[in-house]
């Protein structure tokens, strides 16, 4: 198991997982066009809002991205390697146009498999759209941090 803190493509001893790395790093809408050197061709995404099979709907997904947030990068945390698969934490950064064009950032992390060619076959992103989104919008965010009291211990 592979494990780098900090992670830059030249911590990451698997060279397939350190060029997706790189790449998510400097992920831009221009680099859609690239989407298939990464993603097999049947790859499935699922998100808190997506679940999706296939280049063209991942690239929807990426493209809606684009669309509606302005400055949106990934901040590569943590990556562990193991075998044909990795999990790489990250801060999503990124502002809300609609919403006062503040900066934003969602912690998560995704589980992506790999096949032989170092293709991304499945990639599962995990993280809370509760308290990473909805909370931080007027009015939503004030009753989702209402019913997150009321379920606390």
């Amino acid at each position: 198991m592979n494990r780098a803190a900090d992670a830059t493509p030249r911590d990451i001893a698997d060279p397939r997982v350190a060029a997706i790395v790189a790449w998510f790093e400097q992920f831009s809408a221009a680099d859609l066009r690239l989407i298939d050197r990464y993603y097999a061709t049947d790859a499935r995404f699922k998100d808190p809002f997506n679940d999706v099979t296939g280049i063209d709907a991942i690239t929807a997904v990426y493209r809606h991205m684009f669309e509606t947030l302005e400055q949106p990068r990934f901040v590569i945390n943590d990556v562990i390697v193991q075998r044909d698969q990795c999990f790489i934490g990250w801060d999503f950064e990124f502002r809300l146009r609609r919403l006062g064009n503040t900066p934003q950032t969602i912690r998560g992390a995704s589980h992506l498999r790999l096949d032989a060619s170092g293709l991304i076959t499945v990639h599962r992103d995990y993280w809370d759209a509760a308290e990473e989104l909805y909370e931080k919008i007027p009015l939503l965010g004030s009753l989702m941090r209402w019913l997150r009291r009321r379920a606390s211990a």
